[in-house]
């Protein structure tokens, strides 16, 4: 006779285990988070109900959908575009293949804008290679008086910054495409902040994790990692007002070599900021 009987219905609970016992073997994983983030979005429910439910039932569709993803984030394909969405500073911005993951690393260009610029006055800010918009829409929430400006070359990421501050910030930010500061008049700025390209070219991490799937260009500039921010700071005492901040971040072992080329730019009041590991990852001026 035959097995009429129906396949026995997935748990939540089984099911978040047996898929962040998959996500173990990805480096940069956070398994049992990404398992239960995905699983959110397959079904639409939120975590406290993944958690308060474990032995509810997974339908067949969302189950399917839910495997779906766990295999594109077993390829390595990072979760934040595969979810289409991240978190940065108190925001959820959308993100894509175009530009860059916000990371928390780069909330510390936010914190040292908004520790060194009054907070009373109507300043003009500058968010050079915006991408997704995260640094320009954060500063903008928190100080809704400053206008903000946002710049890259790429069109596909202005797309999505737009969509990010029509979102999170309308009417605060004016997104301009240009290479870096090219279109920017002179002394029209009292601060620029950028989270330029800066890793080097040789840099074996541009092969690993989630850096194989984010834009190179938005990575790296090549050769040493620095031109980017020379590019920057060509023009940055043109554009700057008198006194007016510039604050970039840079790689770990980078601190260093960028205070020298602030220097060498006639940049005042240089100093490097660290970020909650302890690492070299701001550095600012004044011109």
């Amino acid at each position: 006779m035959p097995d009429t009987a129906a396949p026995a219905q997935r748990r939540v609970g089984a099911t978040l285990g047996e898929a962040a016992a998959a996500l173990a073997q990805l480096d940069e994983a956070s398994p049992r988070l990404e398992a239960e983030l995905l699983l959110c979005q397959a079904t639409g429910w939120p975590r406290t109900r993944l958690m308060a439910w474990p032995e509810q039932a997974l339908s067949p569709p969302q189950a399917a959908a839910f495997d779906s993803l766990l295999q594109r984030r077993l390829s390595g394909e990072p979760i934040a575009y595969i979810r289409g969405h991240q978190s940065f500073w108190t925001l959820e911005l959308r993100v894509s293949p175009a530009t860059l993951i916000p990371r928390p690393e780069t909330e510390l260009l936010v914190e040292t804008a908004l520790d060194l610029l009054p907070t009373s006055d109507a300043l003009r800010v500058a968010d050079l290679g915006t991408g997704s918009g995260a640094i320009a829409a954060a500063i903008a929430t928190e100080r809704p008086g400053w206008q903000l400006i946002a710049t890259d070359l790429s069109a596909a990421a202005l797309t999505l910054a737009r969509a990010n501050f029509q979102a999170l910030c309308p009417n605060s930010v004016v997104s301009v495409r240009t290479h870096w500061l090219t279109s920017l008049a002179a002394d029209s700025l009292d601060a620029i902040v950028s989270n330029p390209p800066y890793i080097p070219a040789a840099d074996g991490h541009l092969e690993r994790g989630d850096l194989r799937f984010e834009p190179l260009d938005a990575l790296s500039p090549g050769g040493d990692g620095l031109d980017a921010i020379r590019a920057i700071l060509s023009d940055a005492s043109r554009c700057l007002r008198q006194r007016g901040l510039i604050a970039v971040e840079h790689g770990f072992d980078q601190g260093a070599a960028v205070r020298q080329l602030f220097r060498e730019r006639g940049l005042r009041a240089i100093e490097t900021r660290r970020d909650l590991a302890g690492i070299e990852r701001v550095t600012l001026a004044r011109r």
